[in-house]
């Protein structure tokens, strides 16, 4: 399958994976279904049911992630080196930093490319699926300050969406 078919079996069978949760809490699993829950969470899903992609170089998933980490870490470098820069000027440590922080940027830019495993290697798998709905799970929680179960059901979505992808693919693996 390619992009435009995961992305829209993603956005297709959602309600499918919400019925399932709401299976799951007939059976005791906390999950809060709150209007911002039930979105992000399909934003999620949808995201995870083409994200198993993002090791094939050439996928648009891949040259996607590929700023949205660059940013991310030359943003991170930034925040971390602006107070410790003491150079001059208030704006000549601010462009210092930014500076440290655009490279760090390229390092990562280059990075990402090369730390990717082949195309439908470990990123295609249950495990990847896993750290998916853990981060997701973290990024509800901590991130955005929701309650444990909101959270729990962001991660549950994740990791249904990646999973859609794994099924749709035919190539099920744990690791």
């Amino acid at each position: 399958m390619n992009y435009e078919e995961h992305v829209l079996a993603g956005i297709i069978t959602y309600p499918l994976a919400v019925a399932v949760a709401l299976l799951l809490k007939n059976y005791g699993v906390p999950f809060h279904f709150t209007p911002i829950a039930m979105i992000l969470g399909y934003a999620l899903y949808v995201l995870g049911s083409d994200l198993p992609d993002m090791d094939h170089p050439n996928a648009l998933i891949h040259r996607g992630t590929k700023p949205i980490v660059s940013v991310l870490v030359g943003s991170v470098v930034y925040l971390r080196t602006v107070d410790m820069i003491h150079i001059g000027p208030e704006w000549e440590n601010v462009i210092l930093a930014w500076i440290i922080g655009a490279v760090a940027g390229v390092v990562a830019w280059y990075g990402f490319t090369a730390i990717m495993p082949g195309h439908r290697g470990i990123v295609h798998s249950l495990l990847f699926a896993m750290v998916y709905g853990l981060l997701a799970f973290a990024l509800g929680a901590f991130g955005l300050g929701m309650s444990t179960e909101e959270a729990l059901f962001l991660g549950f979505a994740a990791f249904s969406g990646y999973t859609l992808h794994l099924i749709l693919d035919r190539d099920v693996s744990l690791v």
